[in-house]
């Protein structure tokens, strides 16, 4: 195709990358940086740099590449330079250049021929640099990613006390060390795609090839294909576009910023997908109880980690219940409660022109309004908000006589168990108040109604075909030992029955002198 129908197509084709699918370089050096000035048009960013060997005529070169995306360095001793070598023309056909230099010139550790445009165009975009050559219809595509990265810290989110402290950065490359790492075996596959119209997101699906459920992968590959979109900025996007029960408050698709997580759920069974330019990792399938799960709980005693799992359940039912149960007891059920109990919530009300159930719904958002604060602002000012709202202000509502003390105690401890489960936030909030609302109109037979409903819906929730509540129900076979406890490891011999279907050897028992040992 000639450079003025290319020009046309461009025109008239703008925003569709697709319409580069069958258009092909040219042979002319000039025509070619003309085609890529016309596709990149008004971007200053993207540099020309045109060079010729001074012994070899033939030898008339033009890298492209995006300024700030590349490694200079890279640029300059192992692609100009060798190219503007005195020494080049020993050893050198001509005739075969795009090849000669690929082989025997350029000192990069992955170079490609290529002539399809769109191939072209998303290597420059992805950081790689472009070279042109002249009487030549194929270009080299060398590897010279550069740009800056955040370097490994610690997630702000996943502190842990014992374990390794390295966190999931935005590049996607970096995020796969940091797995390979820790699992150095072949049978580790990774998959990439691109997803994303405009932005053309990488993304990898990683899983260990004997352990993971071919079903499951199989599901996962055919909802991300069904991704129609234009852009992915971080796996948050992906999240919600391949979950289950998308209007249900449970996450039904992990995620984590820390490797060792990834490659233990990897062990399990399950599949990541590692998202270019975001840090968080998604795992699936995901259960109920990976929500009390964390990956503290494996480095330290099982019986010290069996408690802390318990506490972080416990938690999680308390958190949505005590709000409500408060109300209907002091609303409904007076009966239910000590008499000097009762005189003394009854004394605390005396002077309160609100309900109680007005008072804590206006209580609970406060609470709220100052964590999303506190989560927002930077860490010095959070604590000082954390202060202000937790002091100061509950303790001006109760001499003000706007809110009993009741109100505040039940707000307070309903708040610190929300924070136990930080996976858990979102569907906290929501069922504390569906169970407030309840129990303010029929009294304690409104918040079992609530607990029902939630109940039948969690049973009801499947993520990638796996129940929700898998390993809840039921104590059967080896399914328990990693649920609201957790087993100690010479005892946890298999994978979980249904997310590591196919291989659920996890642990074999080897005969060490006439003993079992795990």
């Amino acid at each position: 195709m000639t450079l003025k129908k290319q020009n046309a197509v461009k025109e008239n084709n703008k925003d569709n990358m697709a319409e580069l699918n069958d258009l092909l370089l040219g042979s002319s050096l000039e025509e070619n940086i003309a085609l890529l000035r016309n596709i990149f048009t008004n971007d200053e960013t993207l540099v020309f740099r045109r060079f010729q060997n001074r012994n070899i005529k033939a030898v008339k070169c033009c890298a492209v590449y995006f300024n700030g995306m590349i490694d200079p360095q890279i640029v300059n001793k192992d692609i100009i330079q060798p190219v503007l070598s005195s020494d080049l023309k020993d050893g050198i056909d001509i005739h075969n250049l795009p090849e000669e230099l690929q082989y025997k010139v350029i000192a990069s550790g992955n170079v490609n021929l290529e002539n399809q445009l769109d191939q072209i165009v998303s290597s420059i975009l992805y950081g790689n640099t472009l070279l042109l050559i002249e009487n030549c219809e194929k270009a080299l595509i060398i590897s010279s990613n550069g740009w800056e990265t955040r370097a490994i810290t610690e997630p702000e989110s996943e502190k842990v006390v014992r374990g390794p402290r390295e966190g999931l950065t935005e590049s996607i490359i970096m995020n796969i060390t940091m797995i390979r790492r820790r699992i150095k075996d072949p049978d580790l596959k990774l998959k990439f795609r691109e997803i994303g119209s405009k932005t053309h997101t990488r993304v990898c699906i990683c899983y260990i090839e004997n352990v993971a459920s071919e079903n499951i992968l199989k599901e996962l590959e055919k909802r991300l294909d069904q991704i129609d979109i234009d852009g992915i900025i971080d796996s948050g996007y992906i999240q919600e576009l391949i979950r289950d029960a998308p209007f249900s408050p449970f996450e039904t698709v992990g995620h984590t910023e820390k490797p060792d997580v990834v490659a233990a759920k990897l062990l399990e069974g399950r599949i990541a997908i590692i998202s270019d330019c975001s840090p968080s990792v998604l795992t699936v399938p995901y259960i109920m109880i990976e929500n009390s799960q964390s990956n503290e709980d494996y480095y330290n005693n099982f019986i010290y980690s069996s408690f802390n799992r318990f506490l972080r359940t416990i938690s999680f039912v308390l958190a949505v219940s005590v709000p409500a149960v408060y109300l209907s007891i002091v609303t409904f059920h007076q009966e239910m409660l000590p008499t000097p109990l009762v005189l003394s919530i009854s004394a605390s009300k005396q002077g309160v022109p609100f309900p109680s159930f007005f008072s804590l719904l206006v209580m609970l958002l406060i609470f709220d309004l100052l964590r999303e604060a506190a989560t927002r602002m930077p860490t010095l000012i959070g604590q000082a908000v954390n202060i202000v709202g937790t002091l100061v202000l509950g303790q001006a509502a109760v001499e003000a006589k706007l809110v009993s003390a009741p109100v505040i105690i039940v707000t307070a401890l309903s708040g610190i168990l929300t924070l136990m489960n930080l996976k858990l936030i979102g569907a906290v909030i929501m069922i504390r108040f569906l169970f407030l609302i309840l129990s303010s109109i029929l009294g304690i037979y409104g918040y079992i109604f609530g607990v029902i409903a939630i109940s039948l819906h969690l049973l009801s929730i499947r993520s990638f075909g796996v129940p929700y509540m898998l390993n809840v129900t039921t104590l059967k076979g080896h399914n328990w030992q990693d649920t609201f406890i957790r087993a100690p490891w010479w005892s946890m011999k298999l994978r979980p029955k249904i997310i590591g279907a196919k291989n659920l050897v996890r642990q074999r028992t080897k005969k060490t002198g006439g003993k079992k040992t795990g």
